[in-house]
């Protein structure tokens, strides 16, 4: 199986510093100690077994947050690395929106030839468990004043926020409808106990779909669901499909985060298991085509 990952994370804890795994502890995403080793492109196309890794995409891994340039440094450096293979082709930053110098940290972004995106988590919830920032980002003004200057760099955003946050996403989503969302992890369908929980995720999904320039990545279910089967996934995928079509929609590992509920083959081939039945175009999309449009690699 060939495919394009456009959502893997790696580290260098011997050269970087990323806080979370500077003390990393147990959350509702696993154990992060059991991450606390450097993962890198080596590491990924082992895991991959049989999986035909053809590209990949770089989402911001919570490095340092004093210097986000830094990690974008070194991802391009790695890109250019012989053994490589040129990855990871595509890089999705951090940045802090909210700062004063986010102009000039979009800038020196800029610099680099894999740059092609932008990720602020902006995940809020009132259970302290699943709350990120304790923060809405998207209602301050200064955030938003600097959202607006993506488009000056033709980044992307890649867009990671809980189903209750979804109608000020399809707002901003409007508002810049010349910028490209994609959706992280199929909407962090977090409150799924509840008939509401299901509805709130659905619709709003369904609403984000509606803009144009919004797509999304199926991953990250493992994050909620860590005993996952084909079975517990299908519902999710083939909703997130039908809500978004399959030209606007892309299968991703979420590794080595996921690394923690399945391998990366399993994972796959559970994906393509869910998408049997689909056509050979629609499966070159949901693989491989999507991502490498999208994210421009």
């Amino acid at each position: 199986m060939q495919v394009i990952d456009p959502h893997i994370h790696l580290w260098d804890l011997k050269t970087h510093h990323y806080p979370w795994l500077a003390n990393p502890g147990v959350s509702f995403v696993g154990d992060a100690r059991d991450l606390k080793h450097d993962y890198l492109i080596g590491d990924l196309l082992r895991e991959a077994g049989p999986i035909e890794v053809l590209k990949v995409v770089h989402v911001e891994a919570n490095h340092d947050p004093a210097d986000p340039v830094e990690e974008t440094r070194w991802l391009q450096q790695v890109a250019g690395e012989a053994d490589s293979r040129g990855m990871p082709n595509g890089i999705v930053a951090a940045a802090d929106l909210s700062a004063a110098n986010a102009p000039q940290v979009l800038e020196a972004h800029a610099a680099f030839a894999n740059m092609r995106g932008i990720r602020q988590i902006l995940n809020v919830h009132e259970n302290r468990l699943y709350d990120y920032i304790g923060r809405h980002l998207m209602h301050e003004p200064v955030w938003r004043e600097h959202f607006a200057l993506l488009r000056r760099y033709d980044f992307s955003f890649d867009l990671q926020l809980y189903p209750s946050q979804m109608e000020d996403a399809v707002a901003l989503a409007r508002a810049h409808a010349d910028t490209q969302f994609i959706v992280n992890h199929a909407g962090m369908f977090v409150d799924r106990n509840s008939v509401a929980g299901y509805r709130a995720w659905r619709d709003g999904m369904r609403q984000l779909a509606v803009c144009a320039n919004v797509a999304v990545k199926l991953s990250g279910f493992a994050m909620f669901d860590h005993k996952w089967t084909v079975e517990s996934l299908r519902p999710y995928v083939l909703e997130t499909i039908d809500a978004f079509g399959v030209e606007r929609a892309m299968f991703a590992s979420n590794f080595p985060v996921d690394r923690q509920f399945g391998s990366y083959e399993d994972l796959w081939q559970a994906y393509a298991s869910i998408v049997a039945d689909a056509s050979h175009a629609e499966k070159d999309a949901l693989f491989r085509r999507n991502a490498e449009r999208i994210y421009r690699i």
